[in-house]
């Protein structure tokens, strides 16, 4: 009762403001300052903040992994990082969904239930231009995706489900395992529509293609483990981790690792009048001498030089020199 004021007291109020002596600007810029959270009491979250920064740290994580993953396998700039982690009720998330849309329904044992990754449709059409050759372009009209397109982001899907065993190996050895994909909402319903989830924002870009990966992962599958999502255990399992068995773990995921290698034959520069009259059998001759040694680059950075030749009916090229870290 005490912050009720007295008639006299309002008084003394409205005649500050009138006469300047009180700034209502400064009282407002108070108030601002103090943000209030809405909080639903008929429906409270059943994740705490340490499980929710956990879920943050694994996620991101796992971003990098995924990151790595497609870039290599797209062979372009691919680009994921984690956006939010929040806890909802399903409904909210599958009311959100519009149709077309990827939902890669997937078994996530050894714990018990399904957990959903949905891939949205301009990030599912780009991955599946850039994997049949395209630039990466979505489509600039959304349409169903037909059975060889669902067939080949399956494929990309399995393999970016198996990423999660790496970032979850701190907190548990899960076996992800693709049950289904659907491309409507309506039959994804893996758990009741009032069933609290966490739902992993992942902003993704693809080349000039930006869209969302969302992980769902409901409250029931994490439950039996909720006491290691914590920061602490988490951590604390890190340091575990460097130990030999980890580090020849690492050292074999990154020997087994792709990585382009060519070999440029030559240059030159002709003019603009020469290259529109070129004809089938033109000779143009290169910067390369006969004798020469060719560059040969791995990614994009000069590694070796090498001598052409041919090995078991198809051309080879036989490294003579290996550039030392100064020369690079």
């Amino acid at each position: 009762m005490g912050d009720i004021l007295s008639q006299n007291e309002i008084d003394e109020l409205l005649n500050a403001l009138n006469t300047g002596e009180l700034d209502v600007g400064k009282i407002s810029s108070e108030s601002e300052g103090k943000k209030v959270k809405l909080h639903d009491f008929r429906r409270p979250s059943k994740f705490g903040k340490d499980h929710l920064r956990t879920l943050n740290v694994i996620h991101d994580n796992y971003a990098r992994m995924v990151t790595n993953f497609l870039s290599g396998y797209l062979r372009t700039l691919v680009q994921v990082e984690v956006i939010s982690v929040e806890p909802i009720a399903y409904y909210e998330f599958s009311n959100s969904l519009s149709n077309p849309v990827v939902l890669a329904i997937s078994d996530f044992s050894p714990l018990s239930g399904s957990i959903i990754i949905e891939v949205a449709a301009p990030v599912a059409f780009a991955l599946i231009d850039r994997i049949l050759g395209g630039k990466g372009y979505t489509m600039e009209k959304v349409r169903e995706f037909t059975e060889v397109e669902i067939a080949i982001i399956e494929r990309v899907i399995i393999q970016i489900l198996d990423l999660m065993r790496g970032a979850w190996e701190n907190v548990i050895e899960v076996r992800p395992r693709l049950e289904k994909i659907e491309t409507n909402a309506q039959f994804a319903q893996i758990v009741s529509a009032n069933e609290m989830i966490a739902l992993i924002t992942l902003g993704t870009r693809i080349g000039e293609v930006e869209g969302m990966f969302n992980i769902c992962i409901p409250y029931m599958v994490v439950e039996p483990i909720l006491s290691k999502l914590s920061t602490r255990y988490w951590f604390a399992n890190t340091e575990k981790e460097s130990s030999p068995q980890a580090k020849h773990l690492i050292e074999k995921k990154i020997e087994e690792t792709k990585i382009p290698m060519r070999t440029i034959l030559g240059k030159t520069t002709i003019q603009v009048a020469d290259f529109l009259g070129l004809q089938l059998g033109d000779v143009i001759p290169l910067d390369t001498n006969v004798n020469g040694k060719l560059e040969i680059l791995v990614g994009e950075n000069l590694k070796f030089y090498g001598s052409p030749g041919v090995r078991k009916n198809k051309v080879a090229i036989k490294i003579t020199d290996v550039l030392k870290r100064e020369d690079e």
